[in-house]
């Protein structure tokens, strides 16, 4: 009986990890293409908290997972995304500066 305790304990484990890794890469693509989509440069990606309450006081079981990114390559922001299961359930990008255009020369005269 302990020996089929211990089995059903470890495939419980593994499949945890195995939907958790899952979410992490399902998370990476929506975020690396949030951040093609707006014109921002990627820099890292990292899986926060998992939580029970939204930040509306909502009940549900949701992961974090904050990214940094750059809009012109020298400063660095940090946003988040919330995944509630296997998709994304929300996104949090922060007020951040956008690289200046320049104009064409033939603007200039």
């Amino acid at each position: 009986m302990d020996n089929l305790l211990g089995i059903m304990l470890l495939a419980l484990v593994s499949y945890l990890f195995w939907q958790q890794r899952r979410q992490a890469e399902l998370a990476q693509q929506c975020i690396h293409q949030r951040c093609e989509q707006l014109g921002l440069q990627l820099l890292s990606i990292a899986r926060g908290n998992h939580r029970v309450k939204d930040p509306k006081g909502r009940w549900y079981w949701h992961t974090v997972y904050w990214f940094e990114f750059s809009a012109d390559g020298v400063d660095a922001y940090q946003g988040y995304m919330i995944m509630k299961g296997f998709r994304a359930a929300g996104f949090h990008i922060p007020p951040h500066r956008m690289p200046e255009s320049r104009e064409p020369d033939y603007w200039q005269g």
